[in-house]
């Protein structure tokens, strides 16, 4: 469906972005890998070379750094060629009760998913506006439609993550850029939920987020129960929708937060 296009990917190396990275190739783009993990980002652009055949390439790039977005996109205009979709992907998430979160690690947060996401925006547009066309999109949540006890800073980011791809759909309509978020629901079964120490159901047990919970396993029915459709999220999921986000069959879609939830948020 994007045959010949050029996307970057930031957050590219890991978990989703690895997938949206690998789909967006197999779908027929040239694909920028972005990572804070330099060497991660490299080894994953040399498997999609391997693996689709299209041009791939990977550099370490923090997100919060303007200097290292502004190159992002001037290394991809100038080695790979004009640059048709950005997706801001790349975030943290680190799990606290309000009364005792460390307000460094709640800035932090805030710096790479919310600034993050505008330096990655600013960027794309100011190589995307001279020649009017382009496709913005972010990994948003449904945490930015519903807020999420003991994690205040991710929905925070997330909430603002929304307003921000809405202001920036309503100024680049004029010059030929469209604008979107994806609102996955729980990717249960990915490393972020899974990781012993620093995944998702660690953090919510440690942090109390599911009350009387005593286990990961407890962590996890929790979040299952919830969702109508009876299943986690996955990759492939979140991936179907942002193709078609960047695709010519969205055309005329632009400033929306689409739910990929399995029915667990509905707004």
């Amino acid at each position: 469906m994007l045959a010949g296009r050029i996307a970057v990917v930031t957050g590219g190396a890991q978990g989703l972005g690895e997938a949206i990275s690998l789909r967006f190739a197999r779908e027929g783009c040239d694909v920028v890998v972005a990572d804070i993990r330099g060497e991660a980002a490299e080894s994953v652009a040399a498997r999609i070379a391997i693996e689709t055949g299209r041009r791939a390439r990977g550099l370490r790039v923090d997100v919060t750094r303007e200097d290292d977005v502004r190159a992002l996109f001037d290394t991809t205009e100038a080695e790979i060629g004009p640059v048709d979709i950005a997706i801001a992907n790349a975030a943290i998430l680190i799990a606290e009760p309000i009364a005792e979160a460390d307000a460094a690690k709640w800035r932090a947060v805030i710096e790479v998913n919310l600034v993050g996401n505008f330096l990655t925006f600013k960027h794309a547009c100011r190589v995307m506006m001279p020649r009017r066309r382009g496709c913005l999109l972010q990994v948003n949540s449904k945490s930015g439609k519903k807020g999420s006890a003991a994690n205040s800073a991710y929905a925070a980011s997330k909430f603002g993550g929304i307003g921000l791809v809405q202001s920036v759909a309503l100024e680049m309509a004029p010059h030929g850029i469209r604008c979107n978020a994806v609102c996955p629901g729980n990717l249960l079964d990915s490393p972020l939920w899974t990781d012993p120490e620093h995944g998702l159901f660690a953090q919510y047990l440690r942090a109390g987020k599911v009350p009387g919970a005593r286990t990961v396993e407890d962590v996890r029915r929790a979040y299952l129960a919830q969702v109508p459709l009876g299943r986690g999220c996955t990759y492939e999921d979140v991936c179907n929708v942002l193709v078609f986000l960047a695709s010519d069959a969205a055309s005329y879609m632009t400033g929306q937060a689409i739910n990929v939830t399995g029915g667990q948020e509905m707004r």
